[in-house]
């Protein structure tokens, strides 16, 4: 897995020259087993990244009416409460049936919007028969003042049927401005007395997992305590699928989509060297330059970088989208074109490996390990490049949408 270490990277640099041998220090075990790799687990490795790019991921959110569960979904999509496509919020119950919202740019995840337990055509009884459970990963159950019996009631059934559940207090930042007025008001005090009054009140649940949470302000309280919970508990490909999705609100979120990548860079060079022990002639430059505009494409959009993102983002915090687009600096500036793509096979050092690869993948047998060795180091390098350009872009997005 590859460790990045937060220096910055000089997109016109052609330190490529070292490759080999910056891959081999980093990763000198990985080295020593990778003629075996190339040789016995191909299989492996498609089933690894198939599980990756293949992954479906639903959020059930419900709660009763006037919760904020609506406001909720649209903060998780990166939506304001009234960009198009948004989830209805209203003082009223607006969710009338399970309404799915597939996330803007990641299509395999979805939030569904349930209706309150205990509403009108959802009784608490049949609720989860109602609601199809089987379809959700994991059930968010959200109230913005003491959780109702219902609630709890619902929290035991997902239980008992084996699901994860997670209670959110929202519109903590309410609670917040309340008591701030007050004479000797200390945060932190109001927060722990919020937090430990919602677990005595769900005690019949045994140790509910609170988290206290302003849709407006992710950044703040309990959101990214959250978000750690849920990589913990979380099957490694649903994590995968529901860090992608998040909107990058705060320098942590980047951080945490940063690490995802920089984890699938290993994986994708080892595509790479699969692919080059094929001995077909051109098939091997083909199937880089796929794999590196695959995994491009997937960076950059959840990188918050293409222009729906940054449309999404403008409006949010109230600002004009190209303004947030101009501090893109990168070679990304207009997206993962083929000529962005094909600039990092083009270096003389790269131009050089790629040739050598390519000579050495279509001797049979003999060539295949020590082809798929370079591949490895070449594409590990290139994609570690890619990413590091675009995580510059994104913080300086991020800094200027002052998030």
């Amino acid at each position: 897995m590859s460790h990045y270490d937060g220096t910055e990277c000089d997109s016109n640099s052609d330190s490529d020259s070292d490759i080999g041998k910056h891959f081999a220090i980093e990763h000198p075990e990985e080295v020593k087993g990778m003629f075996k790799d190339f040789t016995q687990s191909p299989d492996k490795i498609r089933e690894k990244i198939e599980s990756l790019e293949h992954v479906t991921l639903n959020i059930a959110i419900t709660g009763n009416s006037g919760a904020g569960k609506s406001t909720f979904v649209n903060a998780i999509l990166g939506l304001s409460n009234d960009d198009e496509g948004a989830a209805e919020t209203g003082a009223t119950e607006t969710t009338r049936k399970p309404k799915a919202f597939t996330h803007p740019t990641m299509p395999n995840v979805t939030i569904w919007d349930l209706p309150g337990v205990g509403t009108q055509n959802f009784r608490a009884k049949t609720y989860l028969k109602d609601v199809k459970f089987k379809r959700y990963d994991f059930f968010i159950i959200i109230s913005s003042e003491r959780f109702k019996e219902n609630d709890i009631k619902l929290a035991k059934a997902v239980k008992k049927k084996k699901k994860l559940f997670y209670f959110i207090r929202s519109k903590i930042d309410n609670d917040v401005n309340a008591e701030s007025k007050k004479k000797g008001f200390n945060k932190e005090d109001l927060l722990s007395k919020i937090r430990e009054d919602c677990k005595m009140n769900l005690k019949g649940v045994g140790k509910p997992q609170v988290f206290l949470i302003s849709s407006f302000n992710l950044q703040s309280y309990d959101f990214n305590r959250l978000m750690d919970t849920l990589e913990k508990e979380l099957p490694e490909n649903k994590k995968h699928a529901l860090i992608q999705a998040l909107p990058i609100y705060s320098l942590e979120a980047l951080e945490r989509k940063k690490k995802i990548f920089h984890g699938m860079v290993w994986l994708t060079a080892l595509a790479s060297g699969v692919a080059s022990a094929v001995p077909v002639p051109g098939l091997t430059m083909a199937c880089d330059y796929g794999i590196v505009t695959g995994f491009l494409d997937v960076a950059f959009k959840c990188f918050g970088l293409e222009d729906k993102s940054l449309k999404m983002l403008a409006s949010r915090v109230r600002m004009n989208w190209k303004d947030l687009k101009g501090e893109i600096k990168s070679r990304f500036k207009d997206g993962v074109t083929p000529g962005v793509v094909m600039s990092f096979f083009k270096t003389p050092s790269m131009v050089g490996l790629m040739t050598v690869k390519s000579l050495l993948s279509c001797i049979v047998f003999f060539g295949a390990a020590p082809a798929g060795a370079i591949s490895v180091a070449v594409m590990h390098f290139m994609l570690n490049k890619a990413l590091k350009e675009m995580e510059k872009d994104a913080k300086a997005v991020l800094e200027k949408a002052q998030l």
